[in-house]
Formats: C-alpha cells, sequence, structure tokens
C-alpha cells in the first residue's frame, strides 16, 4: 500500500476491546505490535495499514479518483467499535491510505452503508457551486443492545466538501429512526427517477429477512415505498449489505439487479452475497424468478456492493467485495492485520441455457501490472512470485484441471470435472484454525467452459470462468509461497503473468 507513515509501522500497544462481538463467535482480542513478518500480505489486493477490516463501504467516485470506505477497527485484529477506514486509487490497483473517514460517536459504531455525490446541493449540506459528498450510514447503539432493547441501529449522514478528505455528521441525525426491528441496516443509496418521473434518492436497505426501499427529496427525509424478499431467495441467515443497480441485458432491454448478502447460509456454509434479476418501477422490486443466484460460488467474497458516481467511460457497474467469511475471518493466520478487498470487478448481463446471469470480469486496468509471460513445459509453469495471474484456454470443456504447490507438499487442486467446478484447499496449508476452513468447494457450470483466469497474491485466490460467467473467490494459507503450476491437463496456452505494483 502507498503512503503508509513510519508512525504506522512503529511498535504500538492497543488496548483490549471488551463488548460484543457481532455476527460470529466472539473470539481473544490480539493487541499487536510492528510487523516483522508480513507473511500473506498481498501485492495488488487492498489491505488496511493494521488492525481489522471487513465490509466495503461508502464507494464513490469523483474528478478522478475512486474513494473506498470500508468497516475498520484500527485497535485490534479482531471486530471491535466500527469507523470508516478510508482508502483512494486513481487507477483501481494501487491504494493510497487516507485518514479515518468516520468516527464511532454517541449514536453508536458506524456500520457500514454507502455514498453518493449530490451534484444539485439536494441536501443544502453544500453549496451550488461545491456540491457535497453524502455518506449514508448505519448508526450501531451497542449500550442500547447490551440493554435488551431492539430498536439500536438507526441510518445517519455525514458530509464533505473537500472531495473526502474530512467529514461533519449532521446535526439532525438519525435520518431514518428505527421500528424497532433488531436488524436494521446498511443503506445504499442512489439517484433514480421516480413512478411521477421526479428525481429523487433511493435507499436500499437491509431489514432482518428483507429488503425496504426508500425515498428522498434530500437525503434527510425517507418514506417507506415497498419491502421484498421475506419469503424470496436465500434466507439461512440475516440479510445484509443490499445494493439496486439497473444494467443492459444482451437484448438491450433495462434489468435491475438487487445483491442481498446473507450471514450464514451461502452456497459452501458461511456469508455469501445472493443476487436477483428482475424489474424496478420506482417503487417496487419484481423478481423474473425467485429462485436466488450467486455472485461468486466461493467462500471468500462476502458484502460486495458498486461504486456511484462513476465517470461516463465506465460503461459497467464497478464492484468490490470482502475477501473473507465469518466463519473463521478473525482467527486467521495474519498478524498485525486481518482482511482483504477482492479485485475489483466490472459486471455484465448474459444469458446462458435461456435465462440471465451476472458475470463479473476483472478491471482491465490489472493487465497494466503483467510482466512478461512464463509459458508451461511439460505440464509445469514455476512461479515467479507469490503474486501472479494464470491463464489458459479450456480444451476440454468437461474436464480439465491443475495444482499449484509448494515444495512442502502443500496444494491448492482446481478441475472441472462434468459440470461440476471445484477447488480443494483440504491440503493447501495452514488448516487447523477452523473446522470448516478444510474442504473442497464447488460450484454447477452446465454451459462451455472456453478459457480460465486466476489470480493468486499471497493468501488470495480469484478464479474467472469465461471472463467471470463463474467465479469462485477463496483464501489459503500455504506454509511457504506457492512454487509451481503443474499437472496441467485439459487446457491449451497455459501461461503465467507476474504481477507486481509499478
Amino acid at each position: 500500500m502507498k503512503n503508509l507513515s513510519q508512525s504506522l509501522q512503529l511498535a504500538i500497544s492497543l488496548a483490549l476491546l471488551v463488548g460484543t462481538i457481532t455476527s460470529c463467535e466472539k473470539k481473544e482480542e490480539l493487541g499487536f505490535t510492528e510487523s516483522t513478518n508480513e507473511k500473506y500480505r498481498p501485492e495488488y489486493h487492498f489491505t488496511p495499514p493494521f488492525g481489522w477490516m471487513n465490509d466495503p463501504n461508502g464507494l464513490v467516485y469523483q474528478d478522478g479518483i475512486y474513494h473506498l470506505f470500508y468497516q475498520y477497527y484500527p485497535d485490534s485484529t479482531v471486530w471491535g467499535p466500527m469507523h470508516w477506514g478510508h482508502a483512494t486509487t486513481q487507477d483501481l490497483v494501487s491504494w493510497y491510505h487516507e485518514d479515518i473517514g468516520l468516527y464511532p460517536d454517541s449514536l453508536g459504531y458506524i456500520f457500514s452503508g454507502s455514498a453518493v455525490f449530490d451534484a444539485e446541493n439536494s441536501s443544502e449540506l453544500g453549496t451550488d457551486e461545491n456540491p457535497p459528498l453524502v455518506a449514508i450510514f448505519t448508526y450501531h447503539d451497542m449500550e442500547s443492545e447490551r440493554a435488551g432493547n431492539e430498536d439500536y441501529q438507526s441510518q445517519g449522514i455525514a458530509f464533505s466538501t473537500d472531495k473526502g478528505k474530512t467529514w461533519t455528521k449532521y446535526e439532525g441525525n438519525p435520518v431514518l429512526p428505527n421500528q424497532g426491528i433488531r436488524d436494521f441496516r446498511d443503506p445504499k443509496v442512489s439517484r433514480i427517477t421516480n413512478i411521477n418521473g421526479e428525481k429523487v434518492w433511493l435507499m436500499t436497505l437491509a431489514v432482518k429477512d428483507r429488503i425496504q426501499f426508500y425515498e428522498s427529496p434530500d437525503l434527510k427525509n425517507w418514506n417507506l415505498l415497498s419491502e421484498f424478499g421475506q419469503t424470496i431467495g436465500a434466507h439461512g441467515g440475516v440479510w445484509e449489505c443490499p445494493d439496486l443497480i439497473p444494467m443492459s441485458a444482451p437484448n438491450g432491454d433495462q434489468k435491475w439487479i438487487l445483491f442481498v448478502s446473507i450471514n450464514p447460509g451461502g452456497p459452501q456454509k458461511g456469508s455469501a452475497t445472493q443476487y436477483f434479476i428482475g424489474d424496478f418501477d420506482g417503487k417496487t422490486f419484481t423478481p423474473d424468478d425467485e429462485q436466488e443466484q450467486w455472485i461468486d460460488w466461493g467462500t471468500d467474497n462476502y458484502a460486495g456492493v458498486t461504486w456511484s458516481n462513476l465517470p461516463e467511460s465506465r460503461t459497467n457497474p464497478l464492484f468490490i467485495g470482502w475477501m473473507s467469511n465469518w466463519q473463521y475471518a478473525q482467527v486467521v493466520p495474519t498478524e498485525s492485520w486481518r482482511s482483504a478487498m477482492t479485485i475489483p470487478r466490472e459486471l455484465e448481463l448474459f444469458e446462458a441455457n435461456g435465462k440471465l446471469h451476472l458475470k463479473s470480469i476483472p478491471v482491465p486496468e490489472i493487465k497494466d501490472l503483467r510482466s512478461a509471460p512464463i509459458q508451461a513445459n511439460d505440464g509445469i509453469i514455476p512461479l515467479p512470485s507469490q503474486s501472479f495471474e494464470f491463464q489458459a484456454e479450456i480444451s476440454n470443456s468437461t474436464d480439465f484441471g491443475f495444482e499449484v504447490s509448494n515444495e512442502k507438499g502443500e496444494k491448492l487442486v482446481f478441475s472441472k470435472d462434468g459440470n461440476e467446478f471445484s477447488i480443494d484447499r483440504t491440503q493447501s496449508g495452514i488448516i487447523d484454525f477452523n473446522e470448516d476452513f478444510a474442504k473442497k468447494i464447488s460450484a454447477n457450470m452446465d454451459w462451455e467452459a472456453k478459457s480460465i483466469r486466476v489470480f493468486f497474491d499471497a493468501h488470495s485466490t480469484e478464479v474467472f470462468i469465461n471472463e467471470g460467467e463463474l467465479t469462485m473467490t477463496v483464501i489459503s494459507f500455504p506454509s511457504s509461497p506457492w512454487k509451481n503450476i503443474e499437472n496441467i491437463h485439459g487446457l491449451d496456452n497455459s501461461e503465467v503473468y507476474d504481477i507486481k505494483n509499478k
């Protein structure tokens, strides 16, 4: 990461958190000092400078800068009082750490949410000459939760008139009080035209086991429009981190895609993100199919959402997710930091077997980090570093595979047998920190597989078949870096690119 001050690298001793851990079992908290062993620190994925990170928040673009805020607890490597950490990038691969954006206050911790550019100054929190960025987030009142109350979550806003460098919380918070529901959170806000033809703000909010849609003229006053999903989709856990975006289908029709993260209840157990494709009339979302789909079939892509206010040069939505799983996120064997984000992905709709699906494509900017290709020799490719991309054409769509391995016999095994694509991490290195970690992860793909790209970066692996028609993200912790790709079969033109930030 760029712009890490020397002070962040000094040995520090930090207080232990006393409190309730939400969304997963509470673990012993670790104070930490300067890391002398940055094992598993990625090269081209975003990680916090130190401490705990989970959901991406407040994704917004303004004047050449992509802003990434994220759930952050700087004082420990496990979950604690949530802040909004802040990072920026101009190219989606080189990240710069910024000052913390939002701190907890008397109304509570700062949970997940979103950010928008209020170009018309509808909120009157800026000026016509200098419209504000506005962040919309969930307040989580931990004292109220401990007291046994149900209404401990509400929605607040903050604004910035210096392009996201500093933030001021709105004095009228909360702008959307609780309705007496325990889970009432993660507002994703966008600008739409409502059923009356008016430009308004739309809030998509996760409320226990459903989504609620709200409308506002000014980001301060909100009216409930409709609900969706109480009896539709996957319900193995609480619904979280929704997003609603318009997209064009291959035939040119406009469709709306609703993302809903769920924990637990994903296809591999633990946390995952489902989506629905349908229509939205400015008030009500109607799905084409009540059966959920999954944006990523791996174990480790959660709470992903899209950037707002993208430049016109980007014609597809831009998405990023948290690269971990609440089953084990707090006990993975990293030292001074925990968790990374996925690589940013562009989204497209495609049709297979008469049904629309969502495609996740690695952003093209990542190709700028490639070195010269290293090609296979007798089915083996020696690896240049711990951060690389593997690419191949698929010659046998129903039967192909390869392994990535090290000198200790540890390996990740990738294979497709019939319609089932799988990643086996049962021999991937350090696996004893959680009983559910070591397993074979599989997904069904019943259309032709033509190409595969796999991004490795220290502890992370992201698979894109047919440029993201099937996506699978997993993390693993080999005790020494991967050394070779071997046992390659059913693939042509296999090659590896070393990937380094310049």
